[in-house]
């Protein structure tokens, strides 16, 4: 056997072979996935039997027959093993003939059908792959894609853009499929003003033609090619590679394009089709109509804005909305006021993320219920007021709304203003006639100057209903604390990872180098270096400055190309480093508080290239903002992970020609307190993984277009530090023991978090509050300690994993009431008995309690229902969701968009009784006396990171269109496939749960959130059977990443 990887079944031969190297070789084995069996012993029967039928001599003239004989007698074995008698239905005829083709003789398709199909069947067939390299040899791509046109009963395109010379090519076979009432969908883009419009109007005028359109000119985010043929009889076949529609593409050009079948590889032309679909369904591609002339003239502008022409004429209203995070971000916001009244709202996002956007959909939400309302947007820059009153304007849908009191505009009314912080403390007298309370809402961008004397007036003027302050750093230029003004928390932060999907950042490079100076001796003080020490041993080592100019050599293109900023300690740190990359001939210069009246000159010969590098201490305090930088140097450790991000974000700015930020960050050997996970995690972007799999497995899922490079000695450093930084059960009990050395506060779980932010209430109660104060010797341990740990159990396991106000209030509420609630109510039955559930986990005649109040009884003691109390609390302060009643014509406990374990669902659904627990485990159950069938849906079902087959086989289309695959067995003519098709006229309810895998990092089992009602749409396919459902409300926003598994960015 050859050494290296496989991933290959291991049969009795290969087992006797490696037992032989166990001695001298590393052997990796893995359990088979029950959701993968089928598909890996599948393959591998199809090679034994191929071998088999193979054996039979090509010169036997009976060979066919034989072989047919011998594939029917595996066939009815299956039959009679299974006692499956549909498997009789797939029996050979002994005649050893292919279907080719089947057309109706009435009303043929053509005279000639013998011919017609010859003309129509595409060379290389239906059911084998083929390779397209526009050769001179071969078949040319051409010439079949027009055979699959013809073949085709419809037709999918996907292509960055699309050339009138490559459509005249297959204009007739186009016209004549449309003709047929066949339907045509077709997805382009706009982008460098590529595509033409001749091309697209043509397309568009196709009867049954579709196209869809992205207008998108600043980011290039659809660079597929992609043709799908899609045919009733079920032989799809697809092409994907290199070839846009153009003349050259197609017909003479070094283009490689792979043609693929669903008889071959089926789940890769799934895949296609559903990564299509979700496209199409998304909000990104807008419908195309060539008789409507704003659509023409919008596609005209938008090819001429990606040409760099000149646009004459009057400025053109885009239909704005807000995208999927943005969505999450209002919905935070809206969170923030409805259910914790807290109005004075901080949005943190990254320059460049759109936050200018969600203000004004802010204020849109705001403005509907309040038509009177007066709002004041302050700015510190005349171009970011009118572009910001554009985007109110556009929003809104008014173009006559706002005023811009600048310069010398003096607006007539101040009802809806738009000023300048210079402006509002000029015309303080003005403003002082305005009463306290005038304006309603008040947006400040940059809100992190407010300290600064030009813009504290404008909080100390005016008393709003809703402040909202926008900024990309929440740190105050005084190093006050922003969150003083804003409630003490930051209402939303748009993720690093989101902007970089969206295209409204740039992606990153990021390089992990080992530095060779050591920094374990420099004192650590409050969490930080001591910058001083930090100072005097970086500018005493020259190595290291060669160190740093070798690895800049190596990663960067051309270190006299760059546009970098290194982040230095202190000033003497950066000068140094400006006089060290002088002295070796690279063009640098330093930024301080000392010179920052140079820094606009220092930008310009920055982004000119008359320097190549500018070495910075504080990014806050200089003002630093240069889109056009490429390259970031981290010099210095940077303790904290806002600064850090801030300084990362300062180089993530879009700018043209600029395809990536590079980070070069050199990692000595330091402090073991410094934190390396939060780093980790922050670049890597939200996922259910630990940080140490994504660092071990080398970060396998990074936001798009990003990469993260460790060099060996970097990456162990960074594994040791988080494997030591993790909470575990030694590291609370210390934490407790020296709480008293850290506040006054009395000592209790809630307080304890304030005090160690770094630890989670599920970090707490994998061991339990009461058992680690036992164990730290801070109180002694509940009398009774097996109810502590069914306490325990409950919060670990039910509440925090619960995202249910509704449900976790009732709860609170129970104990308090000390475990009574209003039994002539349903729902506080079902939320009961859900309760009870989650304690005992148990059937009643399980635990010996006789009713519900009796299970109860046994919960009473006084410290442990003080303690869950004050967790229920916790989690509810903290709870970032919202939920809404579902109207079932039944009362039932569960909300919309809640989050409720598997049993909570049962209970309410009266699956569980209190007599009886349902011992159902599969993925639909229907609650016959409600005719209710409840789906319960697992997004990830494997526990490794990745599955090609099993990946999409549950998936959000868009906010309201979910693709469910149905059991095996389901078809759509007869019995449970028949019912979904059905279930609205037979007054069926569907109700979907959704989660995202089995597990969480903790090791519970993740609960399901409720989506509500659906409605079926379309299906495809049997056993099992692809069906579309339509949400009742829309998907929340949180769910999205890990829902819209194909999704646009």
């Amino acid at each position: 056997m050859q050494t290296g990887i496989y991933e290959q079944l291991i049969t009795t031969l290969f087992e006797k072979k490696l037992q032989k190297y166990e001695s001298s070789y590393y052997i990796k084995k893995q359990q088979i996935d029950t959701h993968e069996a089928a598909i890996y012993l599948s393959r591998y029967l199809t090679q034994i039997l191929k071998v088999a039928l193979d054996s039979f001599p090509i010169s036997d003239e009976q060979r066919i027959e034989k072989q047919i004989k011998l594939s029917n007698s595996l066939i009815l074995w299956l039959s009679n093993e299974l006692e499956e008698s549909t498997f009789h239905e797939n029996l050979l005829d002994t005649s050893g003939e292919l279907l080719k083709a089947l057309y109706s003789t009435e009303n043929p398709v053509a005279q000639d059908l013998k011919k017609y199909v010859a003309k129509i069947t595409p060379i290389t067939g239906l059911t084998q792959s083929e390779l397209f390299t526009g050769s001179n040899t071969g078949i040319s791509l051409e010439s079949e894609i027009k055979r699959e046109i013809q073949s085709s009963d419809e037709i999918n395109w996907l292509v960055s853009f699309i050339k009138w010379t490559g459509i005249r090519i297959f204009s007739q076979e186009l016209k004549d499929f449309a003709e047929t009432g066949k339907r045509i969908k077709i997805i382009t883009t706009s982008y460098m003003g590529a595509t033409d419009q001749k091309a697209v109007d043509f397309l568009s005028s196709l009867q049954n033609c579709e196209v869809k359109l992205s207008y998108n000119c600043d980011n290039e985010r659809l660079h597929a090619k992609t043709y799908i043929f899609k045919r009733n009889t079920g032989f799809h076949t697809a092409y994907i590679g290199s070839s846009n529609i153009s003349r050259s593409a197609l017909t003479n050009g070094l283009e490689w394009n792979l043609k693929v079948t669903t008889k071959e590889i089926p789940h890769i032309i799934d895949k296609f089709n559903s990564t299509f679909e979700t496209y199409w369904s998304s909000s990104e591609f807008e419908t195309y109509n060539h008789k409507d002339p704003v659509h023409h003239e919008k596609l005209s502008h938008s090819l001429k804005k990606g040409k760099g022409e000149e646009i004459i004429g009057t400025e053109t209203f885009f239909d704005l909305k807000p995208h999927i995070h943005q969505k999450e971000i209002l919905e935070r916001l809206r969170i923030e006021r409805e259910i914790h009244n807290r109005y004075r709202n901080l949005v943190v996002a990254a320059t460049g993320t759109g936050k200018t956007v969600i203000s004004a959909f802010d204020f849109k939400n705001y403005y509907k219920e309040n038509r009177e309302a007066k709002l004041l947007f302050v700015a510190h820059k005349v171009e970011i007021l009118k572009q910001a009153r554009n985007t109110f304007r556009a929003v809104l849908r008014n173009p006559s709304f706002g005023e811009l009191w600048v310069d010398r505009e003096i607006p007539d009314h101040h009802r809806q203003l738009f000023v300048s912080v210079q402006t509002f403390n000029s015309q303080k007298e003005s403003i002082a006639l305005l009463s306290r309370e005038f304006y309603d809402f008040i947006i400040i961008d940059e809100v992190h100057h407010i300290a600064a004397k030009s813009y504290r007036p404008i909080l100390d003027t005016f008393e709003p209903e809703i402040l909202l302050g926008l900024t990309a750093t929440p740190e105050r230029m005084d190093d006050a604390n922003i969150l003083d003004d804003f409630c003490g928390t930051i209402a939303a932060e748009l993720r690093l990872a989101d902007a970089i999907n969206q295209r409204h950042l740039c992606p990153f490079q990021y390089f992990g180098i080992e530095d060779t100076t050591d920094i374990s001796n420099v004192k650590w003080i409050n969490g930080q270096y001591a910058k001083s020490e930090l100072t005097n041993v970086y500018t005493d080592d020259r190595q290291r400055v060669d160190h740093i100019l070798r690895n800049m050599d190596d990663i960067l293109d051309n270190i006299h190309n760059s546009k970098a900023l290194g982040y230095c300690v202190t000033k003497a740190h950066a000068q140094y480093m400006s006089d060290q990359f002088n002295q070796k001939g690279i063009r640098a210069d330093v930024l301080t508080s000392d010179n920052s009246v140079e820094r606009e000159t220092l930008r310009n010969k920055l982004v000119r290239g008359y320097i190549n590098v500018l070495f910075v201490v504080d990014i806050f305090n200089e003002g630093v903002d240069i889109p056009e930088v490429d390259t970031l140097l981290f010099l210095r450790p940077t303790e904290s992970l806002t600064i850090f991000l801030q300084q990362l974000g300062r180089g993530l700015r879009l700018s043209d020609n600029k395809d990536c930020l590079t980070v070069l960050d050199f990692v000595g050997n330091g402090n073991s307190q410094y934190d390396y996970s939060s780093k980790m995690k922050a670049l890597i972007g939200k996922n259910q993984r630990s940080t140490v799999d994504d660092v071990q497995n080398n970060f396998p899922q990074l936001p798009l277009g990003c990469s993260i490079q460790l060099q060996k000695q970097v990456k162990e450093r960074i594994l040791y530090n988080i494997r030591n930084a993790i909470i575990n059960k030694r590291k609370l009990i210390h934490l407790i023991q020296n709480y008293r050395h850290n506040t006054e506060m009395d000592l209790n779980v809630g307080n304890f978090l304030k005090v160690n932010p770094q630890v989670r209430l599920d970090d707490v109660y994998k061991t339990g509050w009461n058992q680690l104060c036992f164990q730290a010797n801070i109180s002694s341990v509940s009398r009774n300690a097996t109810l502590a740990e069914v306490y325990r159990k409950a919060i670990a396991n039910r509440f925090l994993t619960c995202k249910s106000r509704s449900y976790l209030k009732f709860v609170a509420k129970l104990i308090s009431n000390d475990f009574t609630w209003d039994q002539s109510t349903e729902i506080e039955n079902q939320m009961a008995l859900m309760a009870y559930y989650d304690f005992w986990n148990k059937p009643g005649k399980d635990e010996g309690f006789e009713t519900i109040s009796d299970g109860f009884k046994a919960l009473q003691d006084e410290s442990l229902k003080k303690e869950c109390l004050e967790v229920l609390l916790l989690i509810l302060g903290d709870l970032e969701t919202s939920e809404m009643p579902m109207k079932l014509g039944a009362e039932i406990a569960l909300q919309i968009h809640g989050r409720y374990s598997r049993d909570q669902i049962l209970a309410a659904f009266g699956e569980h009784s209190f007599e009886k627990r349902s011992s159902s485990r599969e993925g639909v159950i229907l609650i016959e006396n409600l005719n209710i069938e409840l789906l319960f849906v697992t997004l990830n079902k494997l526990e490794k990171h990745y599955s090609p087959t099993t990946l999409y086989n549950d998936y959000a289309i868009n906010e309201y269109l979910f693709h469910w695959q149905s059991q095996n067995s389901a078809r759509p003519d007869k019995g449970k496939g028949l019912s979904y098709i059905n279930h609205e006229d037979t007054g069926k309810k569907i109700l979907l749960f959704v989660r995202e895998q089995n597990k969480d990092e903790y090791g519970r089992t993740i609960s399901y959130v409720n989506l509500g009602e659906v409605y079926f749409r379309s299906t495809y396919g049997q056993q099992p059977m692809n069906i579309t459902w339509e949400l009742q409300e829309p998907l929340p926003p949180y769910l999205w990443d890990e829902a819209a598994k194909l999704s646009v960015g």
